[in-house]
């Protein structure tokens, strides 16, 4: 009898820890996963808020054995956001840093950093993948990086963050809860917010900046199209609908943040994306793709070819 394949959340690809700057200063590490044949092309990984991080997450392994099996560069780093909170070092000075301080923004710089850092490695071919919250960032950078190097997007189970606080606390108690942020935001912003505004820890002005129907954050906004209400004053999905590069889009059948109606979300984005985008639906995944990771980096590597 032949020994057992180990099991796929035991694989464990080798990979090198890589420490950078964002183009602020903040320092941020990840890690590369290289094919063993010389390639120019990399997979860049955005994770999700809430206190995700690369390097507690089983998917990170698991791509990079397949990404890197089919000749791409694999490159997930923990951005400012990664974790709830944590001490971040920007030159000689501490800032506050993880999900609670984070504001989406701040995408642009971990963004262009990590990618300058694939670029001083010979890496020239770039793909941005983003999941959960790192869809929403790929929106965002694209907004206000329009001229940048990255050749294509991957989008997946981009959230809808702001819709879900409505949803959690109904029409009344997030007008006045968002009206109190921008109240907080200019002197107590890094002050924390009750737990009986959201289930996620978070600082007024990452609370702002997550509710604000008119922010960055509001990428994905579904529950309006789904229950017909108008939070905001600006287009819906104005970004997505902006994106000119060629663009793949999944969501997991199971999606527990889509209100039940993951072909209506998807449907939603249809509608509204340009002819480059691509979307589709894995069939009995989840919100995070969870045992369902080697089907996802086939499909992510099958487009790239």
């Amino acid at each position: 009898m032949g020994r057992k394949s180990a099991p796929a959340d035991r694989t464990e690809p080798l990979a090198r820890l890589v420490r950078f700057e964002a183009t602020d200063r903040v320092k941020l590490a990840g890690l590369l996963y290289e094919p063993k044949r010389k390639t120019t092309r990399a997979v860049i990984w955005l994770h999700g808020t809430g206190g995700s991080s690369i390097f507690e997450s089983r998917r990170t392994n698991i791509l990079g054995a397949a990404l890197t099996a089919r000749g791409f560069a694999f490159f997930p780093f923990n951005n400012r956001g990664a974790f709830l909170v944590r001490l971040l070092r920007r030159g000689e000075d501490g800032i506050n840093g993880g999900s609670v301080h984070e504001l989406i923004r701040d995408c642009v710089p971990d963004i262009d950093g990590a990618i300058g850092e694939l670029r001083a490695r010979g890496y020239r071919d770039f793909t941005l993948v983003g999941h959960s919250t790192g869809a929403n960032k790929i929106a965002v950078y694209d907004h206000y990086k329009q001229r940048n190097p990255v050749k294509r997007y991957v989008l997946l189970g981009g959230g809808d963050d702001t819709g879900l606080l409505y949803k959690h606390l109904g029409a009344r108690r997030f007008r006045a809860a968002l009206a109190k942020s921008r109240t907080m935001t200019p002197h107590r912003g890094h002050e924390i917010i009750p737990k009986s505004l959201s289930p996620m820890m978070m600082s007024w002005r990452a609370f702002r900046d997550m509710a604000d129907p008119d922010g960055d954050y509001n990428v994905f906004p579904f529950i309006e199209v789904l229950r017909g209400i108008r939070l905001g004053k600006r287009k819906p999905f104005r970004y997505v609908a902006a994106i000119r590069k060629p663009t793949l889009v999944l969501y997991g059948e199971c999606d527990e943040y889509c209100y039940d109606d993951v072909p209506a979300c998807v449907a939603a984005l249809a509608e509204r994306m340009g002819e480059n985008a691509e979307l589709g639906i894995v069939a009995g995944a989840n919100h995070g793709f969870d045992d369902k990771e080697a089907e996802l980096a086939t499909l992510i590597a099958d487009w790239l070819d």
